[in-house]
């Protein structure tokens, strides 16, 4: 599912040249909408989920949805980056919650 901009949330990272989420995304399918500000896909059929632009962004404001094979709505999947770590918030489609975290670096 392409990402889902929460416009509320979303600053277009007003302190930086480019949005977070547009440097990152690999298919160069986020942009910044000139007349609200606000980061949307620019072609949602050719995103492939790859949840950069979620990892991101340091709002909040991305989140995908699970495919129905995964899950139906409201399941959501909520990253939080840490500066050595992701945490993965899993929330299904009864509202039960688990949490997973994995080291992204080592500092050997």
């Amino acid at each position: 599912m392409p990402p889902r901009v929460n416009r509320a949330k979303c600053d277009g990272c007003l302190s930086q040249s480019e949005t977070f989420c547009v440097l990152i995304c690999p298919g160069d399918l986020m942009a910044l909408n000139p007349d609200s500000g606000k980061a949307y896909c620019r072609s949602e059929r050719d995103c492939w989920d790859c949840m950069s632009c979620v990892k991101s962004c340091p709002h909040g404001a991305i989140e995908t949805r699970l495919p129905y094979q995964l899950g139906y709505y409201p399941a959501r999947l909520i990253p939080l980056v840490g500066s050595n770590k992701i945490s993965w918030t899993v929330m299904d489609i009864h509202g039960n919650v688990e949490r997973f975290t994995f080291k992204t670096r080592n500092d050997d």
